[in-house]
C-alpha cells in the first residue's frame, strides 16, 4: 500500500498545478472516489493539515499516508507528492531563462492560470458541500469569512475561535 501511495501522490503532484490547494480536487477524486477515505475523514486531515505548520500538500498527504499505511505510508505518500515538483525544479533551473522567454510558455501559464482558479473554487465547493450542513455551520462559515476577509486575522486564530465556539454550539 505504501508503495501505491507514492504512485498516487506522485501523480497528484505531477498533474497539478498551482500549489497545495488546487491539488485538493485531485485528492479528493483519488481517495475519495476509490473509498480510501471518507468526505468527513477528507475534512478532517484538511483540517489539521491547515493548522499544521507546512504546506497543506505535504501535510495533508503525510495524514493520509499515516491513516492508510502507518509511518512508512506517511513518508512514501509525502515523497511522491514532493518529487515531482523537485524533479520540475531542478530540470526548469537548468534552462530557466531560456524556458521562461519562449512566448508559447509565457502563454500556456496564461492559459493555465485561470483554470488553477478552477480547481480552487471546486475544492472550496467540495468541501462547503458536505461541511455547511446546519445553520450553525453557516454561522461558522460565515462569521470566518468576515474574520478573515474584513478584520484580516490570522488564519490558525480563526480556526482556534471557531473550533472554541464549535465546543459549545455542537
Amino acid at each position: 500500500m505504501a508503495f501505491r501511495l507514492f504512485l498516487i501522490f506522485f501523480k497528484i503532484g505531477a498533474f497539478s498545478i498551482g500549489g497545495g490547494y488546487a491539488m485538493l480536487p485531485f485528492i479528493e477524486r483519488e481517495f475519495i472516489g476509490r473509498g480510501f477515505l471518507t468526505m468527513k475523514e477528507f475534512s478532517d486531515i484538511l483540517a489539521i493539515s491547515q493548522m499544521t505548520p507546512g504546506p497543506i500538500a505535504i501535510n495533508s498527504a503525510t495524514f493520509i499516508g499515516y491513516k492508510m499505511a502507518g509511518v512508512f505510508g506517511s513518508i512514501m505518500a509525502t515523497l511522491g507528492v514532493v518529487s515531482p515538483s523537485f524533479i520540475m525544479i531542478l530540470v526548469i533551473a537548468a534552462f530557466l531563462k531560456k524556458f521562461y522567454e519562449k512566448e508559447g510558455v509565457k502563454r500556456a501559464f496564461n492559459g493555465i492560470r485561470p483554470a488553477v482558479l478552477g480547481l480552487l473554487i471546486y475544492a472550496s465547493y467540495s468541501i462547503f458541500k458536505s461541511n455547511v450542513t446546519s445553520i450553525k455551520d453557516v454561522v461558522l462559515y460565515v462569521l470566518s469569512l468576515i474574520l478573515l476577509m474584513y478584520f484580516k486575522l490570522d488564519t490558525i486564530l480563526v480556526l482556534i475561535l471557531c473550533g472554541i465556539a464549535g465546543i459549545f454550539l455542537f
